[in-house]
């Protein structure tokens, strides 16, 4: 859900929907919070969202834009085949991104949001043989929610996507073996959250590395992982601090 200063953001004098609006001032914020966290790579991954109505169109970044420069009408949105729905002179967006997240649109129908990256934290746990860890409390809470991908090379291959749905099955969060990180939530702040506490705990993972690694007891991990079912509820709560926060920094995502 949105904050009350971003669901106020004037919608284009077009026949786009209200709801459809939402979504893409919803997306164009989690791009600019993961340019915040300095999870992006230059004009490269990407985040999706699904657009509410029974005609299977996704929105995604146009091919060219840093994550900070992103805005709410900027976006692009595709069909589930990658073509645009509304063309316009100089739009295109990347075949990797849509190889990778049409892929889980298309499969899961509650898939409301997914979110790629390439941050080096993460891109260093997927190289990592063991994957994530149990290592910190942060990591317990996405442990048990993690599949894993391994690497084909750059996502081009349409036949990729089979293998990677089967892989991802009905987890929320996914590790692409020597490539990157991929979460998956019914809304925009649910994907954003999962992907936040995913890449905080390979950024625990990889600061600990060079000593000796002490895990917790197996009976504490039992319980965390039981806990962690509960990690969506925050994402409602965490949404609104954060757009107040884009707000006073970045006010033109909504543009």
């Amino acid at each position: 859900m949105l904050s009350s200063e971003a669901s106020s953001a004037s919608k284009p004098a077009t026949e786009m929907t209200a709801e459809e609006w939402q979504v893409r001032v919803e997306l164009a914020a989690c791009y600019r919070l993961v340019a915040y966290y300095g999870w992006d790579d230059l004009i490269f991954t990407h985040l999706s969202a699904r657009v509410p109505g029974p005609d299977h169109h996704f929105l995604i970044n146009p091919y060219g834009l840093l994550f900070d420069e992103i805005t709410a009408s900027s976006l692009v949105k595709v069909d589930q085949d990658g073509e645009i729905v509304d063309p316009a002179p100089g739009k295109r967006i990347n075949p990797a991104g849509f190889t990778i997240h049409s892929a889980v649109h298309m499969a899961r129908e509650e898939a409301g949001a997914v979110i790629h990256l390439h941050a080096a934290d993460g891109v260093a746990v997927a190289a990592q043989k063991e994957g994530l860890l149990p290592l910190s409390q942060t990591a317990l809470l996405v442990h048990k929610h993690i599949a894993y991908h391994e690497f084909e090379g750059v996502a081009l291959n349409l036949d990729e996507r089979e293998r990677l749905i089967a892989n991802l099955g009905d987890k929320n969060v996914m590790l692409l073996r020597n490539h990157g990180t991929l979460t998956v939530g019914r809304t925009v702040p649910e994907a954003f959250i999962w992907m936040y506490f995913l890449m905080k705990a390979c950024e625990i993972q990889v600061r600990a590395q060079g000593a000796e690694l002490h895990l917790p007891p197996q009976a504490a991990i039992d319980t965390t992982h039981g806990q962690s079912d509960n990690l969506p509820m925050i994402a409602p709560l965490a949404w609104g601090p954060l757009i107040r926060k884009l707000d006073r920094i970045q006010p033109d995502y909504k543009e």
